[in-house]
């Protein structure tokens, strides 16, 4: 492997003056008119469709995926791609009956539903939890993967430098307001996907030479598909006696048809629906520019499996007839999230330029938007209601853009030696972990909240308290507690000797059970709740251009799972 050349240098310089002039130019025109705390963070009635498609991938797309998924992919396989592919349809269902709900009672902010439909315990209580896990979770675990990822990729030398770096351009690229990182998000992304792409044609190409099939990606790709079936099967076979503990890993990870039935739903419709890092890009936007924006989103998210996990597969076959041992184990410690890094390594000069590009992109879109939400929930739902409650407009931009620095400082503290143990865990791992105790609570919650009328205010926190509460038992307890398999569950051990059940079974259970517990207290509250949404059949209707979208969308999730179930 060879390092950076000046080409490379050269690209990736473009690229930065290419993001950071256009927003600032972006900045400066919007600074000629009145600005308004909506339009800072909401780029309200700025934002094109293809700018909030564009601008929700590019913050989708981070670290955790070119590294955690690519590093799935090489344990696993395609059944990872799971992920993205049921993301398509989760984003189609917000797309019909989420995004509707949320514009009609004209929110802004994921709590100020919950104040809007519950009360404002809720709204707080939630507020302050989504602080803690942007802060300490996504934002610490996003700049350490992106500035381990890059460090790597040069030699693994400046990682702390590369981390702030990475820090300080996300903060110049937030300032500029919602409007700003919509619009730079269009040229992040197509850095991504070109990067990405090209990162994949060269993983494929190495494939082939390997196999002496010369420079052609389409042999190597059909080359990964001979020497590792199993890593092209969507469902992972349930466990038996005989299975060994690297096939009871894959089953604990993604658990086999079982996942379909419960946590990869909730994942998804919880985190495109009920997540004010992602919904913020569409809630400022007319109906049917949101809905265009979030189903050209779904069709971007087919392509990400291309991009962030078949490198990982590539690198796997490749490991496993030779090559990339010193790759995928630097210092002698083998990691499969090196992966990734280990094919860039072996990019032609230029190309390795575009494709730190592409994860620089990938890295800063987030960071960026993930800051901008920080800032909203703190500025709009915390300080204007319980600290300055007549602040004028410019006060809260001030406010706002000062959140943005305090939490990119905070999360930099924490991540510059690891505090939180994402290096340990394991970046995916890390994210899921922290995210999931909350998700099942969280997303029966909102989903009773916007379609059941009756639902109180009591079972929206007794849900919340609940689904928190049943995750911590179902993944830490429930195999001692109750046995190693009963009739809704199985464990199986993991690499520690340790009784577990798969994890999305258990946010599942925790989701199910949630539920019957917000029903139960419901239907004892008064019959007509005046916090009730009001709903009418008028806000779902379809127009025809979204419609076919749809259509186009269902049908390339149905042709791919035909063609790898």
């Amino acid at each position: 492997m060879e390092k950076f050349a000046t080409i490379d240098y050269v690209i990736f310089l473009i690229y930065f003056v290419v993001v950071a002039g256009y927003g600032y130019w972006i900045y400066k025109r919007q600074k000629s008119s009145t600005e308004s705390s909506k339009d800072y963070f909401l780029a309200e009635g700025s934002l094109t469709w293809w700018a909030i498609g564009a601008s929700l991938i590019a913050s989708n797309i981070s670290a955790e995926q070119f590294i955690g998924m690519s590093g799935n992919g090489f344990t696993v396989g395609i059944a990872v791609a799971a992920y993205e592919w049921i993301a398509a349809i989760a984003l189609i269902i917000v797309a019909v009956w989420f995004i509707p709900v949320y514009l009609k009672n004209k929110i802004f902010t994921m709590p100020q539903f919950l104040k809007q439909r519950y009360n404002e315990t809720t709204a707080l209580i939630m507020a302050v939890f989504w602080l803690f896990l942007y802060v300490f979770v996504n934002l610490t675990s996003i700049l350490f993967l992106g500035a381990l990822a890059i460090s790597n990729l040069g030699g693994g030398e400046n990682f702390h430098l590369i981390m702030l770096a990475l820090a300080v351009f996300a903060v110049v690229i937030t300032l500029g307001g919602m409007k700003v990182i919509g619009f730079t998000d269009v040229i992040q992304v197509v850095v991504l996907i070109v990067g990405g792409l090209a990162t994949t044609y060269v993983a494929l190409t190495l494939v082939s030479e390997h196999f002496g099939l010369g420079k052609d990606a389409i042999a190597g790709f059909k080359q990964l598909m001979v020497d590792s079936p199993k890593h092209f099967n969507l469902i992972v076979d349930k466990p038996t006696a005989e299975s060994s503990q690297e096939d009871i890993n894959k089953y604990l990870m993604l658990p086999g048809i079982g996942m379909y039935l419960a946590g990869i739903w909730i994942v998804n419709l919880n985190y495109w629906g009920c997540n004010q890092y992602i919904t913020q890009r569409a809630l400022g936007a007319d109906l049917k520019t949101a809905r265009t924006g979030i189903l050209f989103a779904g069709f971007l998210k087919l392509l990400m499996p291309i991009i962030v996990m078949l490198p990982g597969i590539a690198a796997y076959v490749l490991y496993k007839n030779g090559a990339l041992q010193e790759e995928m184990a630097p210092g002698g410690n083998f990691n499969p999230d090196n992966a990734y890094s280990a094919i860039l390594g072996f990019l032609p000069n230029g190309m390795k330029g575009l494709s730190l590009a592409a994860l620089t992109a990938a890295i800063v879109a987030s960071l960026a938007g993930k800051a901008n939400s920080i800032a909203t929930i703190f500025t709009m739902d915390i300080y204007n209601k319980y600290i300055d409650k007549n602040a004028s407009e410019k006060k809260l931009i001030r406010i706002g853009k000062i959140t943005i620095i305090i939490s990119i400082i905070v999360s930099l503290l924490f991540t510059w030696d690891d505090l939180l143990g994402i290096g340990g865990a394991g970046g995916f791992t890390f994210i899921q972990k922290y995210t999931g105790f909350i998700s099942p609570g969280v997303f029966a919650m909102f989903l009773l909240g916007m379609f059941w009328k009756r639902t109180t205010g009591s079972a929206a926190i007794a849900g919340l308290i609940t689904g928190f509460v049943l995750s911590v038992v179902f993944n830490n307890y429930a195999p001692e507690w109750f046995g190693h398999e009963t009739f809704l569950y199985t464990a199986y051990p993991n690499a520690q000797g340790n009784y577990e059940i798969p994890f999305q079974i258990c946010m599942g259970l925790a989701f199910l059970f949630t539920m019957i517990v917000m029903v139960g207290i419901s239907l004892f509250g008064p019959k007509v709740n005046p916090k009730g949404l009001e709903l009418d059949r008028k806000m779902f209707k379809l127009e025809p251009s979204v419609t076919v979208m749809i259509v186009v969308t269902l049908l390339l999730v149905g042709a791919l799972y035909v063609k790898f179930w």
